[in-house]
């Protein structure tokens, strides 16, 4: 019985305990749900941080300095959602930070490639004009 006072009907008694019941659950998850969101958000941030300084370790301000300004102004935007205990938008801050990043370091990567291929490219013909002039030398 809710109130000693008062008589309710058994009906009435079970409308309100479980009313009760299902507002104190309700109340109970949202603070889980916002407790639960502050450690991904926490690792999420410190993720992306470790990719946008792994991008910028293999040259990302030289070869994609776009995605390094929008990869650190996201991070920027992340930590500051933490701050301010936003924890989804840090964490979606934080994973666009972390694509922008791996943006960044693919486009390294390609560069890199591409010029490792062109002094490959270089090599190969300095190599046939040699082997041409000794050629034409017998």
């Amino acid at each position: 019985m809710l109130n000693a006072q008062f008589k309710f009907s058994p009906w009435l008694e079970l409308v309100l305990t479980t009313t009760s019941f299902v507002v104190v659950s309700a109340i109970v998850f949202n603070l889980t749900g916002c407790i639960s969101l502050q450690t991904p958000a926490t690792a999420d941030v410190a993720v992306s941080t470790a990719e946008v300084n792994s991008a910028a370790t293999v040259g990302g301000a030289e070869y994609a300095p776009a995605e390094m300004r929008s990869a650190r102004a996201k991070l920027v935007q992340a930590n500051a959602a933490m701050a301010a205990h936003d924890y989804q938008a840090a964490s979606d801050y934080a994973a666009q930070a972390q694509a922008d990043a791996k943006l960044a370091q693919t486009k390294v990567s390609s560069t890199k490639a591409q010029q490792a291929a062109a002094a490959l490219q270089e090599d190969i013909q300095v190599l046939r004009e040699e082997l041409n002039r000794v050629n034409s030398n017998k």
